[in-house]
């Protein structure tokens, strides 16, 4: 993140324009909309801004800009002049006072830069690219313009006004913040955005009247392969709720990224032979939480239930008495082979698929071989990576030819995926040649031969 966004408050604040056009008008317009006292230095100066300026009760200095202005009378300064060497000299005296300042369109002369602005007020929200993008950032904005109701900042007076009642009536802050994500839930908002505020404070009197310490709940969300993107919505939203989330070596950093920021974040990652935390302990963390009131997301690479020892962690929290809910997520094989270019089925190719794993639970390497020798069958195998020679090795000793096509698809979805493609004669030989590493998924079957034609990534 290379720059810090902030709201100033800058109601009665005297704010400083150096330039007196068109470009300094549109910028005092949102100072004035914030409340700012302006002031103008500039040899001449627009009608609009003069006014502007009047109606503000600033001050406007007929004259260029000089070195001895006392730029600590202004809580920040903006250089808009048409002059890019005046400008830098504004930039240069004020980093000398330690004043912020913005030169329009100058990036390197700028210790702030001004956002575009989403007006609900008292709710304003903003879009910043850092200065390198402003056409994007107002299109994003233009996007957002037509999701959120202009009703929006009647929700944050009403909200505002009912904060003291209800941070008295719910004294925990985890439990004031459900109280309020509930009650925007409801009706009630729907009141407050048509004006109907004494129906809306007899619903949020109800509410508080009612109000009832939540019990603790976990989510059981399936990350998918990777690619935040995969997400699905409810995966999402639960991942932003939660207080607390528990998570996997295979839960990527941009999908973290998109949890609560403030949540407690507990990693509990597994890798062959170095167990972060055991299963059980894992299972206790989240009976631990959940039963302490807080909503626990166990966010698990893929989807929960396939290979993800979801299974065993709802039975624990069933025995436990603790309300769960389970989200399905892209499951790898699904995500892999899809950003890889190779169909599961084909009607040509496979009909069946089959999902296997690498590690079993007594660690024994042993899979049914007879019933995986099918030529019209897709075998994917989860965690397989250490012991592929050996499946390579059994599936050719039970009768599967040595010229079935495989791929290794080495951290699928994300930006590092490397898709590595042999035979079953071949293949385990290619793992260190291509310096393939975990997580991988394989791909057994003749639809792989299909990857050079459908692959899109």
């Amino acid at each position: 993140m290379e720059i810090f966004p902030i709201s100033l408050k800058l109601q009665q604040q005297p704010c400083l324009i150096v330039g007196g056009g068109r470009i300094a008008y549109r910028k005092a317009v949102l100072l004035a909309k914030a409340g700012a006292i302006l002031h103008v230095i500039a040899p001449e100066i627009e009608p609009d801004l003069l006014a502007l300026l009047e109606q503000t009760q600033g001050q406007y200095i007929a004259e260029d800009f000089q070195q001895q202005v006392n730029l600590r009378d202004y809580r920040l300064v903006i250089a808009a002049t048409n002059d890019r060497a005046v400008n830098q000299q504004v930039f240069k005296a004020c980093e000398a006072e330690k004043v912020l300042v913005n030169s329009v369109d100058d990036l390197p002369h700028c210790r702030f830069m001004v956002p575009a602005i989403i007006d609900r007020s008292p709710l304003i929200i903003s879009v910043a690219s850092n200065g390198t993008s402003p056409v994007l950032s107002r299109q994003i904005r233009t996007q957002l313009e037509t999701l959120i109701p202009h009703g929006m900042g009647k929700l944050a007076e009403f909200s505002g006004k009912w904060r003291a009642t209800v941070k008295q009536k719910i004294t925990n802050p985890d439990e004031r913040r459900i109280f309020w994500e509930d009650l925007y839930a409801s009706p009630l908002k729907e009141q407050v955005f048509n004006g109907n505020e004494a129906e809306a404070d007899q619903l949020i009197e109800l509410a508080l009247q009612e109000w009832k310490t939540p019990k603790g709940e976990v989510y059981l969300v399936g990350a998918g392969p990777g690619d935040p993107e995969l997400l699905t919505l409810k995966a999402l939203r639960l991942m932003q709720q939660a207080d607390v989330v528990i998570y996997d070596r295979l839960v990527s950093q941009p999908i973290m990224d998109l949890c609560r920021r403030d949540a407690e974040k507990i990693y509990v990652g597994k890798a062959r032979s170095n167990h972060s935390v055991p299963q059980e302990g894992i299972n206790a963390l989240l009976v631990k939480y959940a039963s302490q009131g807080k909503r626990v997301c166990r966010l698990k690479g893929g989807d929960p239930f396939i290979f993800g020892r979801g299974g065993e962690e709802i039975q624990e929290l069933f025995d436990a008495g603790i309300t769960f809910q389970v989200v399905p997520g892209i499951t790898a094989a699904s995500g892999c082979s899809a950003y890889a270019g190779i169909p599961l089925t084909h009607r040509d190719y496979a009909q069946s698929v089959r999902f296997l794993t690498g590690h079993l639970k007594e660690g024994s390497p042993e899979l049914p071989w007879d019933e995986l020798v099918y030529e019209n069958q897709t075998l994917v195998l989860y965690m397989g990576l250490v012991g592929l020679e050996n499946t390579c090795q059994q599936l050719i000793a039970h009768g599967q030819r040595s010229t079935m096509p495989v791929a290794l698809i080495s951290k699928g979805t994300t930006p590092e995926q490397k898709v590595v493609v042999g035979t079953l004669a071949d293949i385990a030989s290619k793992v260190s040649e291509h310096h393939i590493q975990a997580p991988t998924l394989t791909i057994i079957g003749e639809v792989v031969s299909l990857r050079e034609q459908l692959q899109w990534q």
